[in-house]
């Protein structure tokens, strides 16, 4: 079980590494339309986990509650937004494709800012995973091992884009390939943090788990609208976006059906 466990939390960091390694690739850096499809897959992806992975077990486990069963998902889902909105403004950060520091302003090297924004939005994911593998090890949660790993492996493929989103702007900034790549590594550490951090809260607050499955979907759900989707869809091809989320989208969909 642990062992399941360990390569279910070491999935989406994976998926991180990987995609920065697209630095070796594009040393010139991706064009817009590659960009369009990353960050639309991305948002399809992250979506479809917070509606599958996260929001209806939030539901379904709270069903004891009857007619108010959507309480918890409701509650919690805010609260996971709410927190997200204090972090966008206590961690300085730098969106890409912006000029404009978001968060206390600091002196930083923009690398820096680029680096902390995505670092930001990785929270929320690892503590996704976290939760649904808390809810597996606590046995009397629903949530199977095929279910928490399905969510893995959902985060993991849209950790591809990110990886490459982050990575590839930096070379084009000046810095070297291999230092890109570093960044983008280390730009989803966080994620198993995030993800170990929570299974050791949610294994004290079992009770509270349909509350954090849906903490969990209200953070992703604040970075997808306040980041991925807009940047996806400003400027052109923007319509190669939203076909790129509709496929990440029906993925994860498709694997959290299937598989879950």
């Amino acid at each position: 079980m642990i062992f399941e466990v360990v390569i279910g939390l070491m999935l989406p960091f994976l998926g991180t590494s990987l995609g920065a390694a697209c630095v070796f690739w594009f040393r010139k850096g991706m064009g817009i339309k590659i960009q369009k499809v990353f960050q639309g897959f991305a948002a399809g992806v992250m979506i479809a986990a917070s509606i599958w992975s996260l929001l209806i077990p939030s539901i379904e486990k709270s069903e004891a509650m009857g007619r108010w069963s959507f309480v918890p998902a409701a509650v919690g889902f805010w609260i996971g937004m709410l927190f997200l909105l204090f972090l966008d403004h206590v961690i300085p950060h730098l969106h890409r494709n912006s000029q404009s520091l978001e968060g206390p302003k600091k002196q930083w090297k923009k690398t820096t800012m680029l680096v902390l924004a995505v670092t930001l939005h990785n929270i929320p994911e690892g503590m996704a995973v976290g939760v649904v593998y808390a809810g597996y090890l606590a046995e009397n949660a629903g949530i199977s091992a095929m279910g928490a790993l399905t969510l893995a492996i959902g985060i993991a493929i849209q950790n591809f884009p990110e990886g490459a989103i982050v990575s590839t702007p930096l070379r084009s900034e000046g810095e070297t390939t291999l230092k890109s790549f570093f960044y983008g590594v280390l730009s989803g550490v966080v994620e198993p943090i995030a993800a170990v951090i929570t299974i050791f809260a949610a294994g004290i607050l079992i009770p509270v788990l349909p509350y954090l499955l849906s903490f969990s979907a209200g953070a992703m759900l604040y970075v997808v609208v306040e980041e991925l989707i807009p940047e996806m869809s400003q400027g052109k091809h923007s319509n190669i976006g939203t076909l790129a989320f509709g496929v990440g989208f029906s993925l994860m969909m498709v694997l959290d059906v299937a598989l879950g």
